[in-house]
């Protein structure tokens, strides 16, 4: 269970599932990704990629622990949700378990930040009780930018409508959701930071105390590559001219400044920082 310190906030991961990605010519996961393109990035080995050249990913949620706050960012598929992304069948993870043996009860959690409103980060949101979906997290405040959310109000995919049905509706109709600005302070450690582009109300989570910064990707960045590459997208971008554009303008923001970027999808070890490399970056861990 890795967690870091930035200043008097503790963040700590808690997994749900990793994955090595295999490149798939009719359906890839980064279509420039290729095992020969990747193994000419040497760093991303051993820990972003493996010997065949297959992504290495992770699906995990990060616990805050700040003065006066205890926040989640993002709550991954969720288990009972049959969702395309997981091959059609619904999760049984110990991922509250996990929490607990973290020390954080479902009760003790005063905020969910949800980055954007895709599959992979607001599964658990909710939990089955019996027949029902109900709020995971009772005693917290869900925080969604309100652009995120008009913009899939008005989408008509099947099975981001059955996300919405079973991992955002129940918060709202249990009245705990916030609809927000991209750029909300939630506390003096804590604040989001507008990255639209993967979704048009995607937030990052800055995180800053006495002199120690760290930015929380969410997807305006899935995987390591793309700091060395961050011309490579992924096709579920909704915008991938400005997907790209943000990922330069960040990257570029980041490189040789002492912020800890720990990536939402990125396998262990996480979380390191950015630094120039001649014409592009790497990402020191």
């Amino acid at each position: 269970m890795q967690s870091w310190q930035i200043g008097d906030v503790t963040i700590t991961r808690i997994i749900e599932f990793q994955a090595a990605i295999p490149y798939r010519e009719t359906a890839p996961f980064i279509a420039e990704a290729r095992p020969d393109a990747l193994a000419q990035i040497p760093w991303l080995s051993p820990h972003f990629v493996t010997p065949e050249g297959h992504l290495r990913s992770s699906v995990h949620a990060l616990l805050v622990a700040a003065p006066g706050l205890r926040l989640v960012i993002d709550t991954c598929v969720g288990n009972d949700k049959p969702r395309r992304m997981i091959g059609g069948i619904g999760l049984q993870t110990q991922f509250l378990e996990s929490m607990t043996a973290a020390g954080w009860s479902r009760d003790s959690v005063d905020v969910v930040i949800c980055t954007h409103l895709h599959v992979d980060h607001v599964g658990w949101n909710t939990m089955r009780e019996n027949d029902r979906w109900v709020p995971t997290f009772p005693s917290a405040r869900y925080l969604i930018a309100r652009e995120e959310f008009d913009y899939w109000q008005s989408y008509d995919e099947v099975e981001q409508r059955a996300v919405m049905d079973d991992s955002v509706r129940p918060i709202f109709d249990a009245g705990l959701v916030d609809l927000v600005a991209s750029d909300h302070v939630l506390s003096p450690e804590v604040r989001l930071r507008p990255t639209p582009g993967h979704t048009p109300g995607h937030v990052s989570v800055v995180i800053e105390s006495r002199g120690e910064r760290a930015l929380v990707t969410g997807d305006f960045i899935h995987h390591p590559c793309q700091i060395a590459r961050p011309e490579w997208c992924v096709p579920f971008d909704e915008d991938r001219n400005a997907a790209l554009a943000m990922r330069k303008a960040l990257l570029a923001e980041v490189a040789d400044e002492p912020t800890l970027v720990i990536g939402t999808h990125f396998a262990t070890p996480t979380a390191g920082r950015v630094v120039r490399d001649r014409d592009t970056y790497r990402f020191d861990v």
